[in-house]
This record gives C-alpha cells, sequence and structure tokens, in this order.
C-alpha cells in the first residue's frame, strides 16, 4: 500500500467513533439497563480515534521520516493546520461564552483564568488531572495526541533501526508515566500525574499502547497489498472490540465509579484489548471485501466523516447546549401541540428524551460540515500551502 493512499472506509470510521462518544455523553439512566451500560461505555471512540491516528501518521511519514530541521517545520505544519485552527477558535469562543454567562464550571475552579486559557490553547491543562476537562472539556484528548505527534517522528526513527522498539518504546513510555505518578502523586501540583487511573486514561505515556498498535498496523499495511474477499479480520476485530466493551460492562458501578473504565478490568480491555480488536477491524476494512467497507466509504459517511473533528469538539459544550435549549423548547411545543390535536401514537412509541437527542445530533452534523466547508477545510489548505515555520531565504 502506498502511504499516499485514500481509505475512504477509514474516514466513515472516524464518524462512527465520533458518534460513539456523542451517544456516551448523552447516555440516559432511564434508559434499559442493557442499554445504558453499553453506551455508558462508548467513550471507547476515543481509543477509536487513537489507534487511527498511530496508523495514519505511521501511514504517511514513516518511509520519509527525517529529523532534519526542514522536514520536521513541515511535518509539524501539516499537524498544526489539521488540528489547532478549529480547536483554537472553539476554545476562545468557549471561554468567551462562559465568562458572558457567568459559568465558573468551564474555569474548574481555577484562580487564575488567564493562566488556564494558556494552558488550554497550548494543550498543557491535559496533563493536570484537576484541569483537563476545562474549556472545550473533551479537548483532554488533543493533548495525548499532541504528545504523538511531536514524539512519532524519534519512535520511526528508532523502529526503522530496530523493529523491537516497537514493544520497548511503549513499555518504556509507561514506565516513565508510572515513575512520574510516584514522584508527584506525593506533591500538591493540581493533580499533575496524580494517580495512576488518571495517568492510564489521560495521558499519551499511560495510553500510548493503542497508538503503537496502530503504527503496527501501518507497517503491514505498508508491505500488504493483499486484497480478501472473505473478511476474517473484519470479524475477529469485532469480536474483540466486543469481548472488551463487556468486560467494561461488567464491572459494578457505584456512586465513586460511574464507568467501568474506572476499574482495573476496565483500563486492561479499554488501553489493552479493545485497541487489539480495533487495529485488526482496521486491517479488515483496508484489505478485505465487506458490506462493511462498502458502507463506511459511502458520499454520505465520508463527509461525516471529515466533519467529525469538529463534531467531536462541538458534542459538548455551549455549541450543544445552545442547540439542546433550541430542541428541547421546540419538542415541548411540539408534543403540546399533539396533544392539542389528540394525536398521540407518536408520544406512545417516542419519548421526548430520544426525540431530543435525536434531535441534537442531527443539528450537531448539519453545524459541523457548515464548519467544515466553510472554515476548516480552507484553513487547512491556507496554512498547508502557507511559508508557516518555514526559513525564510536572504
Amino acid at each position: 500500500m502506498k502511504s499516499s493512499t485514500y481509505l475512504p472506509a477509514l474516514t466513515g470510521v472516524r464518524a462512527i467513533a465520533a458518534f460513539m462518544v456523542f451517544f456516551h455523553h448523552f447516555n440516559q439512566e432511564s434508559f434499559p439497563k442493557p442499554v445504558f451500560r453499553i453506551l455508558n461505555e462508548f467513550h471507547t471512540g476515543v481509543t477509536v480515534f487513537f489507534v487511527l491516528s498511530g496508523f495514519l501518521i505511521c501511514l504517511r511519514y514513516y518511509d520519509t521520516c527525517e529529523i532534519t530541521p526542514s522536514w520536521f517545520k513541515k511535518y509539524i505544519k501539516n499537524r498544526i493546520a489539521r488540528i489547532y485552527p478549529m480547536y483554537l477558535i472553539l476554545t476562545l469562543a468557549t471561554f468567551a461564552f462562559a465568562w458572558y454567562i457567568k459559568d465558573n464550571a468551564v474555569y474548574g475552579g481555577a484562580s487564575y483564568p488567564i493562566v488556564l486559557i494558556i494552558m488550554n490553547v497550548f494543550f498543557v491543562r491535559g496533563f493536570f488531572d484537576d484541569f483537563k476537562f476545562t474549556g472545550v472539556a473533551q479537548g483532554w484528548s488533543l493533548t495525548v495526541e499532541e504528545c504523538f505527534y511531536f514524539l512519532a517522528p524519534l519512535f520511526f526513527i528508532r523502529i526503522k533501526k530496530n523493529i523491537k522498539y516497537l514493544v520497548y518504546l511503549p513499555i518504556g513510555l509507561i514506565s516513565i508515566g508510572l515513575i512520574l505518578v510516584a514522584i508527584f502523586s506525593h506533591i500538591n501540583f493540581y493533580n499533575f500525574y496524580g494517580n495512576c487511573t488518571f495517568m492510564f486514561l489521560y495521558t499519551f505515556t499511560g495510553r500510548c499502547i493503542e497508538f503503537f498498535l496502530g503504527i503496527y498496523l501501518a507497517m503491514i499495511a505498508l508491505r500488504d497489498n493483499k486484497n480478501s474477499s472473505r473478511p476474517k479480520a473484519t470479524l475477529i476485530g469485532f469480536v474483540i472490540i466486543t469481548i472488551a466493551i463487556s468486560l467494561m460492562c461488567s464491572v459494578p458501578l457505584s456512586d465513586t465509579r460511574k464507568f467501568g473504565l474506572y476499574s482495573p478490568i476496565g483500563i486492561v480491555s479499554n488501553n489493552l484489548i479493545l485497541p487489539i480488536g480495533i487495529a485488526l477491524l482496521f486491517y479488515g476494512l483496508i484489505s478485505e471485501k465487506s458490506w462493511i467497507r462498502t458502507f463506511l466509504s459511502t458520499k454520505t459517511m465520508d463527509i461525516l466523516g471529515k466533519s467529525s473533528y469538529i463534531f467531536y469538539l462541538i458534542h459538548i459544550g455551549f455549541i450543544s447546549k445552545l442547540t439542546t435549549d433550541f430542541c428541547n423548547k421546540n419538542i415541548d411545543q411540539f408534543y403540546t401541540w399533539m396533544d392539542e390535536k389528540e394525536i398521540t401514537w407518536i408520544s406512545n412509541y417516542i419519548s421526548p428524551s430520544i426525540l431530543l437527542i435525536f434531535s441534537v445530533f442531527i443539528i450537531l452534523n448539519l453545524i459541523s460540515i457548515v464548519l467544515y466547508k466553510t472554515i476548516e477545510e480552507p484553513m487547512n489548505l491556507y496554512i498547508r500551502k502557507s511559508s508557516l515555520l518555514e526559513t525564510k531565504k536572504a
């Protein structure tokens, strides 16, 4: 497979991953218990993103990687173009909206708002348990992504020299994370690496295995041009993913444990078993013909996948809140009107909460597509073609 090969099925996967996180956050305790427990662990969409990032970055840059200033500047410029413009716009808008409506929750109780905004703008807040959900709350995962982006070229150089570093590097990174926890768990510094749960769930050192499995998959894909008509890897991947989520769902919940993820079984399932299943699924999607690959490659899934980054950034936050308030008001009026007309079949079969969730889901997708077409895509192309970070010739 060529590094420049476009894989539409994996673009469609991005949409599915973002939708999983959406339904995780919009889960309702009133849902039937099996549905509630499954959606409760749909945070696993983030794991899909991490494995996919490892795969795509390796696929695009592994063979051409150089540790030179010119190559690294171009590489960083491309990463900035992809991630930063929409994140910066939405982060500043989030803090501005929070200031306007006096919502201190966005600031996480921080004493120095300006410092916190700077930490958010430069992805630093993700290293602190106390601040990880400030600003664009789900943006904590971008701190993990950015750590991988900056270190990936160094990883590729080491792996090229010795394939065993595919194992040595994640072991080393996890060891570094544990050492930091051992040191800073005894120092009151806003819970910087304050405990093992935070380290394994919210930092790159704890979640690096997901990226390295993506790297390993890309190395196989770069040297494998086979295309099978039997979706064996696709099916095996689905089975392993189902097992991992089932293990998390089997963990008893309590007032202090809201998700099965927050347990040793949950961490192992999420950080090791699940990414293995995801990597196998990805391999199936790029090498096996199946109806799943056909569906994920459709034009609809393609545009939803391309706009999924924005959808992920806005599915909770002030845009989501405004959308939810708008839908809630209109749904109440709709049901009132239905009652006046003595039309009861809708209220008998569709609860207002279900209608609200899917209304918000559809509207946020439409907003995401508009923002992608009008802001994200043009800004991405502009930055990539610009002279940003390039050395000016004398």
